[in-house]
């Protein structure tokens, strides 16, 4: 009887990730209105294909304001996302890929294209892994840590390989995702809302620490280059 279930089981595994998915995403939009809707399900889009991140992904969804065209003069209003929502939306995109990957890491290297893409990441991941190696050993926290803070390719699906290749229990692999998914995105929504009420008070002020961090990141990538080379 169970030899006869296993078929169904792995379908249902294969299956309701995505149904989760498209349920999560018309629930999602059902909350957040028809105003900001399209705005949210875009930068959901825009999150799953690199090589945007939830550090800029989520404070463009929790800001909003009015936008003049310089051409034509016509003022634009973007809508601005609750910071909890937002934050959930991109964190929930992170949770289902885990998902996925944790019940079907073997099939889906099997499909066509999407287990060539696989492969790329899994060889991504390895990288990864080699790269914070303090990781492996704190193994459960160092997942969490990992998703939860705004690495270059942190996100669940990375993370899930990352679970696997020091050998992790699936279940493992996929809580400490979602725990980590869930306060990294909150974390940064309640920044970006602080944030945006500072810039309202002191408007000059907040020009100059953004431009001293844009400074700060390009020179660490200029540096981080050269060393490279």
């Amino acid at each position: 009887m169970r030899v006869e279930s296993e078929p169904l089981i792995r379908l249902a595994k294969f299956f309701v990730p995505f149904i989760i998915a498209v349920t999560g995403i018309l629930v999602l939009q059902y909350t957040v209105g028809e105003a900001s809707s399209a705005k949210l399900l875009l930068l959901m889009m825009v999150y799953f294909f690199p090589p945007l991140g939830k550090e800029s992904i989520i404070p463009l969804g929790v800001s909003g304001g009015e936008i003049t065209n310089p051409i034509t003069g016509y003022v634009s209003v973007v809508p601005s996302i609750n910071p909890i929502i937002m934050a959930l939306s991109i964190a929930f995109i992170d949770i289902v890929v885990a998902l996925f990957l944790v019940w079907n890491y073997d099939l889906a290297k099997k499909i066509p294209i999407i287990g060539n893409f696989m492969i790329k990441v899994e060889e991504k991941g390895k990288n990864v892994e080699e790269k914070y190696g303090w990781i492996k050993p704190l193994r459960f926290i160092g997942i969490v840590l990992f998703v939860m803070v705004p690495f270059q390719g942190s996100g669940g699906m990375v993370g899930s390989i990352v679970g696997r290749l020091i050998g992790m229990k699936p279940r493992n692999t996929f809580i400490a995702i979602s725990l980590g998914a869930v306060i990294g995105c909150l974390l940064i929504a309640m920044f970006s809302q602080a944030f945006l009420i500072f810039a309202e008070i002191n408007t000059t002020l907040t020009l100059i620490l953004v431009g001293i961090i844009a400074i700060v990141i390009i020179s660490y990538v200029v540096i981080k280059r050269i060393r490279k080379k």
